[in-house]
């Protein structure tokens, strides 16, 4: 399979099966978030993976989806933005860097048959508690990482021409 049939075959899984991910599997889904590129390789960021059974209900205060403690997983990317690299213009890339480490979770677990889901809209407070997050770092992203059990739903994609422009 090519980088862009991975890209392709991704979708926003919200339906897990009840079956536990073999740690070979996870274990190459973090390998790949922790090559992620960051800025000047500054790495400001942390992985924490949250055992949905342990903590359902506390993950029910960080996101009301009936879905999203189906999975055995919950990946939450954090960003510490005092470590990130800013551009001289004072743009701090720490949520650059948590995005492009997440995108790297979700490919690799895509190219494993696990399913995940992009969330952001998510209750900040109370996933700052169940992760004992100082004032330091900031949750960026989560994803369920589970085997899928739902279909893809249909996404429109705006054409080529839309979106690129040569200059």
């Amino acid at each position: 399979m090519t980088v862009l049939d991975v890209m392709e075959e991704r979708y926003s899984v919200r339906g897990y099966l009840d079956k536990e991910i073999e740690k070979e599997k996870l274990d190459k889904v973090l390998r790949a978030a922790q090559i992620a590129p960051t800025g000047v390789n500054a790495q400001a960021f942390k992985i924490f993976v949250i055992d949905t059974k342990k903590h359902e209900d506390e993950l029910k205060l960080v996101g009301k989806w009936d879905w999203f403690t189906e999975a055995p997983y919950i990946i939450a990317v954090v960003s510490k933005p005092s470590d990130a690299w800013t551009r001289w213009d004072g743009k701090n890339i720490s949520d650059i860097d948590a995005t492009i480490v997440m995108d790297h979770i979700i490919l690799e677990a895509t190219e494993l048959g696990l399913g995940t889901c992009y969330i952001a809209a998510f209750n900040k407070d109370p996933l700052s508690e169940l992760l004992g997050l100082s004032d330091d770092y900031e949750p960026v992203l989560l994803t369920p990482l589970g085997y899928p059990n739902a279909e893809p739903r249909g996404t429109d994609r705006k054409s080529i021409d839309e979106l690129v422009e040569f200059i």
